[in-house]
């Protein structure tokens, strides 16, 4: 299989523009596309999601056309040279992908090296399933399963747990060490301003602020930005040390 996969945390950091933390390595990611096919269906308003999407591959000089566009949305999977999922609720994204039937054309395109590109929800649905997501069930898609682009779950705009908080709540970690409780697939918690690039079985952690692994009966593993995360590949058993 071969894999070009660029996973953000978020699209927007604070106090810059969309995608402008991560403008040099988007554009070098798709260097040479000419068809990029923008899925918004993680938001309500499709027309206005992919107009702000539009506006930044439009001063890139990547053209980027809204799958909704497409008469049959099939079709636009067939036609892109590159997939960019946005953000926005992971359940209603997932809705959408599992009732217009592009679970499987999305995931055999990117099987074939077409670059896959995610922003948190959009970095969700890379996974397995969408069990980690941080979004509240606003709809009830048909399945959790979602493309399998990757081994491992995500969780995006991951947030440290504050030692002054006086928030009794649970934290992210405690939330993904339930999910271990139950599943067994590693989860790769990124913070906001990272992201994960998988070339075939490379998995490269870069950005800005890192982020942290979890497997199932053991410690989180903190991990700097450049982190080779490769050993995701060999499932569970493969985790270091």
């Amino acid at each position: 299989m071969s894999r070009r996969i660029l996973l953000l945390s978020n699209s927007q950091s604070h106090g810059r523009g969309y995608l402008e933390h991560v403008e040099a390595v988007v554009m070098e990611f798709l260097a040479g596309c000419r068809h990029v096919v923008f899925v918004p269906y993680a938001l309500k308003d499709w027309e206005g999601y992919t107009a702000k999407a539009q506006g930044v591959f439009t001063q890139w000089d990547l053209p980027l056309e809204g799958i909704h566009e497409w008469h049959d949305p099939v079709e636009g999977v067939h036609a892109a040279d590159a997939i960019f999922i946005g953000g926005g609720n992971t359940f209603r994204l997932l809705d959408h992908l599992h009732r217009l039937e592009l679970i499987a054309p999305i995931r055999a395109r990117a099987a074939q090296g077409m670059p896959y590109m995610g922003s948190s929800a959009g970095s969700n649905v890379a996974g397995p399933d969408i069990k980690t997501t941080n979004d509240m069930p606003i709809v009830q898609p048909p399945s959790f399963a979602a493309l399998a682009l990757v081994p491992f779950n995500v969780n995006p705009h991951y947030l440290d747990a504050s030692p002054d908080s006086k928030h009794m709540g649970e934290t992210r970690e405690q939330r993904i060490r339930e999910f271990h409780e139950e599943n067994d697939a590693p989860v790769v918690a990124i913070r906001e301003g990272s992201l994960l690039r998988i070339e075939d079985s490379k998995v490269t952690l870069i950005g800005e602020t890192g982020g942290r692994v979890f497997f199932k009966d053991r410690d989180p593993m903190d991990c700097p930005a450049g982190a080779d995360l490769s050993y995701l590949f060999a499932g569970p058993r493969g985790r270091p040390g």
